[in-house]
């Protein structure tokens, strides 16, 4: 459905991009012609990350970075300028979570997670800003969660921190768009990762069962769907949008959010039965 090089030219730094969803996002950015600058905090996990990547053909830079830290973040977008050209993209995808009763957490743990997924966020759009500002614009994407507005029990800190990088991106969206700057999210649902899933979705409990019995496609999202998304709102082919935050998540949280929508549960002839009760009242 894309054009063979609808990035091309275009710089994208991708945070967190060494394993998971920012690497299958990295790979398809990098087929549709784009550079890429990976970064993460574990160094061998981004080396090994640029290896793959360069099997596609792009032009590949890894970069050992803690988002939480400015100066980090400095250093790696000044490194991707030099090397690969003006920033065209922040995908801004670094994140950390998982599940425990809230009662249970400490604040350092809530800390942590709270400074990587929106201290981070908030300093790589900080840093891009300057950049993308003296070359007359570019497009940030940030990645949140369909809880950032519903909010979750058994991860708030990543609901709380999600919530807010759902807010910066609306406002930046307003204040940056004067520079040429598009600020967009993407709220994406269950997508298996190796990671994530090892700490969201402990086996043994059936967690993944209810899991996919909440999502009205009955499957969970494939990682190239992920990225066809993100192609698309990077592109100049979605130039006007601008403050917008897109779900891809089968339906999973209409669902949730519909008072009445565990009524599927109900069998056939129990609807039956109701539906004789009614005919009877009316005679």
């Amino acid at each position: 459905m894309f054009e063979k090089d609808l990035l091309k030219n275009k710089t994208v730094i991708i945070t967190g991009g060494g394993t998971g969803l920012g690497k299958s996002m990295a790979q398809r950015f990098g087929v549709l012609g784009a550079k890429l600058s990976i970064c993460g905090r574990r160094k061998e996990v981004i080396d090994t990350a640029v290896q793959e990547l360069k099997e596609s053909g792009a032009e590949v830079l890894g970069q050992q970075c803690d988002v939480r830290s400015g100066e980090d973040v400095q250093r790696m977008i000044d490194e991707t300028v030099t090397k690969l050209g003006p920033v065209s993209v922040l995908l801004n995808n670094a994140a950390g979570n998982f599940i425990s009763p809230t009662e249970r957490l400490s604040e350092n743990a809530f800390r942590t997670i709270v400074d990587i997924v929106l201290t981070g966020t908030f300093n790589s759009s900080m840093a891009a800003q300057k950049v993308m500002k003296e070359n007359g614009g570019g497009v940030m994407l940030n990645i949140v969660t369909t809880y950032a507005w519903t909010g979750s029990g058994y991860v708030v800190p990543s609901a709380c921190a999600k919530a807010g990088v759902l807010a910066m991106t609306r406002s930046l969206a307003v204040e940056w768009a004067k520079y040429g700057i598009r600020t967009n999210a993407i709220a994406p649902g269950p997508f298996p990762t190796e990671g994530a899933w090892t700490r969201l979705v402990p086996p043994g409990l059936k967690i993944e069962k209810r899991m996919k019995k909440r999502i009205p496609l009955q499957r969970f999202g494939e990682h190239e769907e992920l990225a066809n998304l993100a192609s698309f709102l990077i592109s100049d082919g979605a130039s006007y949008i601008n403050g917008e935050v897109v779900t891809i998540d089968g339906g999973e949280w209409l669902k949730g959010a519909g008072e009445f929508n565990d009524l599927d549960r109900i069998p056939e002839i129990a609807w039956k039965a109701m539906d004789a009760m009614r005919k009877k009242k009316k005679k």
